[in-house]
């Protein structure tokens, strides 16, 4: 198996212990010289036997300096790249007698081509590969430096090897929620993809054959090259606000507006109120945005957004799925916190769709993979201990009827309520022995039913008092949990599903539930726990864009997720 080491790579995962063990070896005692810049070779029939001969020196030369093989071109995968020319006798895979092979020119335009698959093409050399072609055609001495074809040769190999890589497994390690089995890929994984590509073959198949299955992965690939055909990666003037500056504030904004529509120029830099309005409805209809005509946080973050932004967005979306399951289950629940809905997905198709509200960027709704084991009707709220730290013993140390007035009560260890007047509360700074819960019914924050799922966090999905928020187009409003406006249609759903569901309400036998007696608990305002024995997957997930309709649908980066992402993995991107 190849492992994939710190030392050589910048993750782990690829390359196995033999060759790393055949790369550590020294093949001399002294440090393989570096390849010279120029080698001229006068008959064409001669270039590819030196070509071959400076490739493995480079490679050597490249294992004893970190993957430098001159001052300008550092390979990624040398070792890999290493191993596969030893495979294939140590000659040029690329080019034959002072001419590409149409798989070099193949593999140049796949790199060219490569945002096609949320991938950036400076990634693979293209800038070196790009500067060696137009050198090669023409200039007849430079069609004969076996130095110019042994550096193009090894710089498309490692391009294809982290290609390969990039596209099968994403430039995303794995994380705590990563449900990828496959993450180490085999010597025989590499030589099969040369060996078909010899055939010869076609790497525009072998990359769609690892890409993920995914229809969702696969919706949003099969929208980028609309989305690069409209594309502007220029710069654009920012939007500066809130600023006390209200004429440079309409000035930066009628700038920004007219980089977005040739027909905003300067003559309207001072138009009223209601043609800013026009031009602002126009932009948002163009960009699928709340169509109201009004300045706002949507808008100004779409305008301060650029398409540069954008397709990093892309390329860390299509990696994100590439670090779930390689095959989903039939059935599940799937929450994206950025696009703000819950979907109970069956066979690849949407039955129940739903707005939600997820938790605020200083609460944030945790990242997870679980499944619902039971719903509970008329659900008493305990307080989590960080709300607690947070709200609820600041508020009790300024007024000890904080408790009533929300509506709630205090527990202690032996479940007996307690008076908080009588409580000193100033002793307590880091937490407190009691529990604090709010009772079921109409006001409890939870709503009327609440959906239960394993995990450490102390968060679910539920109902909420305070439905009209949905409404709002920013719902990152809540304490963690998620809120699910449809909570009634997955409750049912779940109920219709779950044919063996039982419950021990009143006796110590389980009686089977059928819908109808869950809306009469409901009608009831009884309070019931009822198990889910065919338990529904569930995924939390944080996914900017999506594909939908042929076009990308982008989503407010809430907690800034992309942004720690781009600077860590995506850096100058």
């Amino acid at each position: 198996m190849l492992h994939h080491t710190h030392c050589f790579f910048h993750r782990a995962g690829f390359i196995s212990a033999f060759v790393l063990l055949i790369s550590v070896l020294p093949s001399c005692k002294n440090p393989t010289p570096k390849p010279e810049a120029k080698e001229i070779v006068a008959k064409p029939e001669d270039i590819d036997q030196k070509t071959g001969e400076i490739i493995a020196q480079a490679l050597q030369y490249a294992y004893d300096n970190s993957g430098k093989i001159d001052d300008s071109i550092t390979l990624r995968q040398y070792a890999i790249a290493k191993y596969i020319y030893t495979q294939e006798g140590e000659r040029g895979l690329w080019s034959q007698q002072e001419h590409w092979t149409s798989l070099g020119d193949s593999l140049y335009n796949f790199i060219k081509q490569s945002k096609l698959y949320g991938l950036f093409p400076e990634d693979y050399h293209v800038g070196r590969l790009s500067s060696i072609r137009t050198r090669v055609a023409g200039d007849s001495v430079d069609r004969k430096d076996a130095a110019l074809w042994a550096r193009a040769d090894v710089m498309l190999t490692d391009a294809f090897v982290q290609l390969l890589n990039d596209i099968k497994l994403g430039r995303l390690p794995n994380d705590s929620v990563s449900q990828r089995t496959d993450s180490v890929l085999s010597q025989e994984f590499f030589q099969q993809q040369i060996t078909d590509l010899l055939k010869p073959g076609s790497i525009t198949q072998i990359a769609q054959s690892l890409e993920p299955a995914n229809p969702y992965y696969q919706a949003l690939k099969a929208a980028i090259p609309g989305f690069l055909d409209s594309a502007d990666f220029r710069h654009h003037t920012p939007v500066i606000f809130p600023t006390k500056d209200t004429v440079a504030f309409k000035l930066s904004l009628l700038k920004r507006l007219s980089e977005e529509d040739s027909l905003i120029t300067d003559s309207t830099f001072y138009s009223d109120s209601i043609h800013l309005a026009k031009y602002i409805l126009k932009y948002q209809k163009r960009k699928g945005l709340t169509a109201d005509g009004k300045f706002g946080k949507q808008v100004l973050n779409s305008l301060n957004t650029s398409d540069s932004d954008h397709f990093v967005s892309i390329a860390i979306s299509l990696d994100r799925y590439k670090l779930l399951p390689p095959v989903m289950p039939e059935k599940y629940i799937w929450v994206n916190l950025p696009g703000y809905y819950l979907q109970l997905r069956v066979a690849d198709s949407v039955k129940i769709q739903s707005k939600i509200i997820c938790g605020k960027p200083l609460t944030r709704t945790p990242l997870l993979t679980s499944s619902i084991s039971n719903m509970v009707t008329y659900p008493q709220w305990t307080i989590p201990e960080s709300i607690i730290l947070k709200e609820v013993l600041p508020g009790l140390k300024k007024d000890t009827n904080y408790l009533a007035k929300k509506g709630y009560v205090l527990i202690d260890k032996n479940e007996q309520e307690v008076n908080p007047a009588t409580v000193n509360w100033a002793k307590y700074n880091k937490g407190i022995p009691y529990k604090v819960i709010q009772g079921s019914g109409d006001d409890n924050a939870l709503g009327i039913l609440k959906f239960n799922f394993n995990n450490k966090y102390a968060v679910y999905l539920h109902d909420t008092n305070q439905r009209y928020l949905f409404s709002r187009d920013t719902r990152s409003l809540s304490h963690g949990c998620v809120r699910v406006q449809s909570w009634e249609k997955l409750a049912f759903y779940i109920m219709a599903n779950d044919s063996i569901s039982a419950v021990k309400a009143d006796s110590i036998k389980p009686k089977f539930i059928p819908s109808d007696t869950l809306r009469a608990w409901l009608l009831r305002k009884e309070k019931h726990t009822l198990p889910v024995k065919n338990r529904i997957p569930l995924f939390i997930r944080y996914i900017t864009c999506e594909g939908r309709d042929g076009k990308v649908v982008f989503y407010d980066d809430i907690y800034g997720e992309d942004k720690i992402l781009r600077k860590k993995y995506f850096a100058g991107k």
